[in-house]
Formats: C-alpha cells, structure tokens, sequence
C-alpha cells in the first residue's frame, strides 16, 4: 500500500502561496545561498510545490542573470505556479518586508549612531551567517552533485574542476565574475557533446524513476499553457517593462531635473543593475565607487556599517543598495532639511525599484524560453556547468567572510593572537547546531544573538 508521501501534493492556490513568500520575506537570511537553502528544504523537500531538477533548472537560469539570484528564483516559482500575479507577488514580498526595515534601522542609525548593545547583537548574528552560508553551501554542493558527491567523484570531475577553477579564480586571480561565468558555459557546452554522461545526472525529485516523492510540479510535468513561449507575450512584457521603468525616470527629470540627487540614483542603479553579474559582492565594488567616490551620497566606513546592516536583516544582500540610498537622501536632504526621514525613505523606494525592476522583467520574459529547455542536455549543460562555477565563486565570498568574522585587526606578529576565538565559538555552535541538529535558521541567529551579547558584555 502506498504511503501518502507517494502521491503527488494537491493543488496550491494564490492566497496559500502568497502566506509562504510572506513569511519568506521575513526568514530569508543568509545571504543568497542561505535564501536559495530555505527554498530548497520548504519548496522541494517538505511541501513537495516543485521537483528538485526543475528547481535546479531554474536555479540555474538565475545565476546567470545580472541581479539577485535568490529572489529571482522566488519570482520564477512564483511565476511558474500562479502566472504573472505569482511571480510579481513572490519576487515584491522577497524584498519589502527588508525593504522596511532597512529604512527603519538606517533612521536609527543616522539619529543614534552606534549602540554598543546593537553591536553586541549585531556580533553574535555575523557568527550565524557564517555558519549559514557554510550550510547553504554544502547543501548546495549536494543538490549539483547529487549521489556522486563522495562515491564516485571521478563521475563528475569536469564540474568539480569548474568548482575548483572558479575559486581559485576568483579567490587568488581576481578575475571577474562574467569571464567565469563564460569560461564555464563554454565547458558545458563542450561537454554536452563529449562528455554527457557528467552532465545529465543530479539529485533529482520526483519524476519516473526518481528516488523521492513526486512534487507538485515534477520533472515530467508538462509546462503549463502560461510559460510557453510567445513572440507576442515577449514584446508585451518587454513593453510592459520598459514603461515601468521610463515613467519615474522621465517624471525625475521633469519634477527635480537630471542632476537632480534622485535622478541620479535612479540612472546609477538602473546601471548597477543591468551591468554586474555575480551578486550581490560582485556589485558591491561598483555601489561603493559611485555612491561614495563619485556621488558622496555616504561615506566608506558607512558603506561597510550598511553592508553589516543588510548581511543581518532578511531579504537579499544587495538590499544594502536601500541604506546607501536612505543615507544618500538624508545627506542631500532631497526634499528639504525640514523633511529629512521623508526624503531619505524616498530615496531608498527608489533606488530598491530601479534595481529590483530588471530582475521581474528578466524572469517574465525569460521564462518561457527557459521552460522549454529543461530536459534538453545541450541547454542544460552550460547551465549546469555556471552553476558548479557559482559554487566555487561562493566559497571563495564564504572564506573572505569567515576571515571577517574570526580575524580581529592585527595587533602584533603572532597570527593566532588575531584570532577572535569566541566569534570562532559562536560560528562553530551556530554550525553544529545546523549541520548536526538540524535547527532552523531563526532559532540559530536568535541564539547567536544572545551569544554576542553574552561574548561582547559578560565576558
């Protein structure tokens, strides 16, 4: 007799779906890999909503894309599962709840500087993230791999050379992320040709043959009649698109003028958002060159005050792009120093909707062209091919930024002198307990939290 996790989940309706990315836009922590791991163990492994390879598949196409990966792939499920009011619904609720208390914590900030009990907190949570983004990381190896992550490497050396490739490239050579990204495709589609058996593998869920329960939207399930590619629907999203961004940008220019503060902003991060791949630290180095060297908008050390703000807040990293704006609208008092909050919140709602804009546009129109690929290994494998890259490309971020947390300015000759052995200790329980003890991520950070004001005041 077969057990109930045999059948298929029943259908999912708009307002249940919407209940979940709500609470996703408040738990989303961890940085894109972190976020990416939430979705896979909820979507995929306990409510069954879609297939691991179908999720992969659409993964894959994310990493590709200029923008943040994670809350496009929230916008692509959305998408595929309740047309274009789910993925508009998927991707907006992934952004505005951080989008609100970004704003609300860059107001304290500018009011109230630095609080040694903030900090303290603040200390304690960077612990969890580490240990967080090691998790993610390790699940995300495990979701590429699948059963030859361990057995049988040999299986899958080309993606494990491009894992290795990526990280050393990106770790000790500095080469941009686009180059790797390219270099990777270029492998995949050779070895779509001569080595296929290395590509057409994977954890996969689902589907005939799988070894896990079938999901709402499994591996064979056909492509519904929305997400199938048409010329027309292509142009109208485009369209659509366009006059989503050129009506606030022509009303900028026309109501304060195209030097105007916010005016600006809106241009550099339409910019920032279509020209950086790689994610949220591949666009970094460009946010900060403009909006501190060119523009003046903040500061450097605010720069990194605002990137600890966004690395410990739910919602993508690169939402930090709201505090630059917040304090850049605070700075240039944009609507007058009698309104300062007003037009600092202004400037923050735009500078989150000129960057967030492309990510929707990409995915809706996208989509359909990417849904008619999976199962197609000349397509795929590229695709896998960026996504084993990507992995490499994340270790390398995850070591700069345990070296951030655990590595205390040097004071003397002596390395392990430098080490900040209860940041260490909070990282390590915070991993024991996601790696051992399964906890959940909010349970972890509020732990964590406890533990920096524990380390920074009782100790």
């Amino acid at each position: 007799m077969k057990g109930m996790q045999d059948d298929a989940p029943n259908a999912v309706g708009f307002w249940e779906a919407l209940r979940f990315w709500l609470k996703l836009g408040f738990i989303s922590f961890g940085g894109p890999a972190g976020q990416i791991a939430i979705m896979q163990r909820t979507l995929v492994d306990e409510r069954r909503w879609i297939s691991q390879a179908r999720f992969n598949h659409a993964l894959n196409y994310c990493m590709v894309l200029p923008g943040p990966e994670a809350q496009q792939l929230a916008t692509y499920i959305g998408w595929l599962m309740h047309r274009t009011r789910g993925g508009i619904a998927a991707g907006a609720l992934f952004v505005l709840p951080s989008l609100f208390i970004l704003i609300g914590l860059s107001w304290i900030y500018v009011e109230f500087g630095k609080l040694p009990f903030v900090a303290a907190i603040f200390y304690g949570i960077q612990c969890a993230v580490a240990a967080i983004v090691l998790h993610a990381l390790w699940r995300l190896i495990s979701r590429v791999f699948g059963a030859n992550i361990l057995k049988k490497p040999q299986d899958v050396s080309i993606l494990w050379s491009l894992v290795v490739m990526s990280f050393v490239a990106t770790q000790f050579l500095h080469i941009a992320f686009p180059w790797v990204v390219l270099v990777a495709a270029l492998v995949g589609w050779w070895g779509s040709h001569y080595a296929p058996a290395q590509f057409a593998g994977g954890a996969g869920h689902g589907g005939k043959g799988g070894t896990h329960a079938p999901a709402l939207i499994d591996d064979d399930t056909p492509t519904p009649a929305h997400a199938l590619f048409s010329r027309s629907r292509l142009a109208w999203v485009l369209g659509i698109g366009l006059a989503l961004w050129a009506a606030p940008m022509l009303w900028l220019v026309a109501s304060v003028g195209w030097s105007a503060t916010l005016t600006q902003m809106a241009w550099f991060f339409t910019k920032a958002a279509l020209l950086t791949f790689g994610g949220a630290y591949a666009v970094l180095p460009y946010v900060v060159q403009g909006a501190v060297n060119e523009f003046g908008w903040l500061t450097a050390p605010q720069m990194m005050d605002g990137l600890a703000l966004g690395e410990t807040t739910p919602g993508p990293l690169i939402m930090v792009v709201a505090f630059v704006g917040f304090l850049g609208g605070w700075a240039k008092a944009v609507l007058g120093p009698e309104a300062l909050f007003l037009g600092a919140a202004l400037a923050a709602c735009v500078v989150t909707w000129f960057t967030f804009l492309p990510s929707f546009i990409f995915i809706l129109a996208g989509g359909p062209l990417v849904e008619s690929t999976h199962g197609n290994l000349q397509l795929q494998a590229p695709l896998k091919a960026i996504t084993a890259a990507v992995i490499g490309v994340i270790a390398s971020l995850a070591v700069l930024f345990i070296a951030h947390i655990v590595v205390l300015t040097p004071t003397s000759g002596s390395f392990w002198l430098n080490i900040d052995y209860k940041a260490v200790l909070i990282a390590s329980a915070a991993a024991l307990a996601l790696f051992r003890f399964k906890a959940g991520v909010i349970s972890v950070i509020a732990g964590c939290a406890v533990a920096g004001l524990v380390a920074r005041w009782a100790l």
